[in-house]
């Protein structure tokens, strides 16, 4: 008896299943759908929520070639089916066939956007599948012609001898079919510094901002309950609120809370429903910076309104199934920011005080999307990763005296104050002490972060070339 295995197609995401079935002179028993055992495999958990059967009474019963809006698992309960599948998706795989002989050990799992067909070899065939959205009357999709000599698919029963549906013979041909469109990374916040980075970096990505989709709109029938969801598979939420100071006025608060728990808390139950991966940003602002690095599993313990907020989006943002959580830390990208505060001060002769009490890495926004993609393309574990530059830690103070040396000026322009000598006559929020992350988790999926000075000093370059 053969062992269960899963087997990668010429079509990208259709896989076949080889199932163990287990005979003796009763009949025979299958496990035709384990979930444990088949997503070890590398099968999608693709969360099935309805199944159906269907039987055909004679040899030659012929269905499709059909492009469902949802992902499918079919599996042959009695008898023996030819299948045929071509993707029918935008993209270099477009037209691509693939055909199996399916009786109770195959079973095949077939993406949306890849038209299936099913052909009898025998009598009283039943083959039954498991989808993952609903059937509702008077969904629409793709069909294309059994016939079609581009895919070419060699049906052991003739068409002429099989038994067609009046529908199923004047479905389009393959260069008259619409490709059905890739669904899209969503990137929320697209207007901030992240957000930019990500939409730039990431192919296909459709950003979009505040103004465009409001994602504190939680209400029913608001701004996150109507997007088209079903266009995207990964959505990005860099939108946070990050006014630090603000945070800890009545109306700052209430923003705070707003956009850094409740949204995320509707993200993950929409990621769930809508089986999406939902890639969330968090700070080092959650943790008191009591110890020198902050590892993934230490408790949260926010001071001020901001890191609370951002830890409650936090436990939110762990209940979706497919989530990564990546916590960062002192952002530096393209807007305004600390680099560009201190490479104008250089430029203007000003000799600053800096706070050099307050210790971490910098992370420079193409390194956090470039570790943003390389969880989302090696498929790493879902879960929570610290995201920074590497190298030593630095103080405020540290950084700024590099970028002053880096801009011409003596770095001993630069005075070092303390958090509580800087906050004097100032309403400021608490800060950690410490931000530093331990970064080995990251490095474990394959991941080397850049070491933070020489990130700083291209910045700092590019930066200064700018007319």
């Amino acid at each position: 008896m053969a062992e269960l295995a899963v087997e990668r197609t010429p079509i990208p995401g259709l896989l076949v299943v080889r199932l163990p079935v287990h005979a003796d002179a009763r009949g025979w028993f299958k496990e035709g759908w384990q979930r444990a055992k088949m997503t070890a495999l590398g099968l999608p958990d693709f969360g099935p929520v309805q199944q159906n059967v269907s039987f055909n009474t004679r040899r030659g019963a012929t269905r499709g070639i059909h492009t469902e809006p949802w992902d499918k698992f079919v599996s042959v309960s009695t008898g023996r089916a030819f299948g045929a599948w071509v993707d029918m998706r935008a993209g270099a795989s477009f037209g691509t066939t693939f055909t199996v002989e399916l009786d109770p050990s195959v079973a095949v799992y077939v993406p949306r956007g890849v038209g299936n067909s099913y052909q009898t070899l025998e009598d009283g065939v039943a083959y039954s599948y498991l989808v993952n959205d609903h059937w509702r009357p008077g969904t629409s999709y793709p069909a294309l012609d059994l016939a079609d000599p581009d895919a070419a698919v060699a049906w052991p029963i003739p068409l002429e001898e099989a038994e067609v549906s009046e529908k199923d013979r004047y479905n389009p041909r393959l260069a008259d079919v619409t490709p059905v469109a890739a669904p899209r990374p969503l990137v929320l916040g697209a207007g901030g510094q992240l957000g930019r980075a990500l939409v730039a970096a990431i192919p296909g990505a459709l950003g979009v901002t505040r103004a465009e989709l409001d994602v504190t709109d939680t209400s029913p029938g608001g701004a996150l309950e109507t997007w088209p969801w079903h266009d995207h598979d990964v959505v990005l939420n860099a939108a946070a609120h990050t006014a630090v100071d603000a945070a800890e006025t009545p109306e700052g608060r209430a923003a705070a809370w707003a956009a850094n728990a409740a949204a995320p808390a509707a993200l993950a139950r929409i990621a769930d429903a809508h089986r999406l991966t939902l890639v969330h940003y968090s700070t080092d602002y959650v943790f008191d910076g009591a110890v020198a690095e902050h590892a993934e599993d230490e408790p949260l313990a926010p001071h001020g309104v901001y890191g609370q907020s951002k830890a409650a989006g936090e436990l939110a943002v762990g209940t979706a199934a497919r989530h990564y959580l990546l916590r960062t830390s002192w952002v530096i990208g393209e807007g305004h920011n600390f680099v560009r505060t201190m490479q104008r001060l250089a430029g203007d002769g000003v000799s600053p005080a800096v706070v050099g009490d307050q210790v971490g890495r910098l992370t420079f926004t193409d390194e956090l999307v470039r570790a943003t993609r390389h969880l989302l393309e090696s498929r790493a574990a879902f879960g929570t990763y610290h995201v920074s530059n590497g190298g030593d830690p630095m103080s405020w103070a540290d950084v700024a005296r590099r970028v002053f040396a880096l801009s011409g000026r003596d770095p001993g322009d630069v005075t070092a104050t303390t958090t509580a000598e800087y906050a004097v006559g100032r309403a400021m929020a608490p800060r950690p002490a410490h931000s530093a992350f331990d970064l080995t988790k990251l490095r474990a999926t394959g991941f080397e972060p850049e070491d933070a000075a020489v990130a700083l000093e291209r910045y700092c370059v590019t930066e200064a070339s700018r007319p």
